[in-house]
């Protein structure tokens, strides 16, 4: 199996673990903790986790890069989760982009 079934694989999973905290006890669990404050909490969270992988990115050791990727991975699927989106949404979609350039891809996009 390659890297990237199992990649997508962990991926579904930690998306499964998710959607099950969606109303447990947020004073027990994180995850339920963010469900309990609303999509606008969460999205912030997704921002705040995206410029901490950026900072990484750019001055940060691979472990750090990694922590932070790892960490809005996680926020990014409350998100989803939040709004109803499945992964498998997001894989179809990059798997519609293989093999076109991301110039042309963007270019086809309404509005842009």
């Amino acid at each position: 199996m390659s890297t990237t079934k199992i990649s997508a694989e962990v991926l579904d999973e930690l998306y499964s673990v998710i959607l099950s905290r969606k109303g447990d006890d947020p004073s027990m669990s994180h995850t339920a903790n963010l469900f309990s404050k609303g999509v606008s909490k969460i999205a912030q969270k997704v921002g705040e986790e995206a410029v901490e992988t950026v900072i990484e990115g750019v001055s940060g050791s691979k472990k750090e890069l990694a922590a932070e990727s790892a960490d809005l991975l996680y926020h990014l699927m409350v998100l989803w989760a939040e709004r109803g989106l499945k992964p498998e949404d997001i894989w179809a979609l990059l798997e519609g982009r293989k093999g076109v350039s991301g110039i042309t891809e963007k270019a086809s996009r309404p509005n842009s």
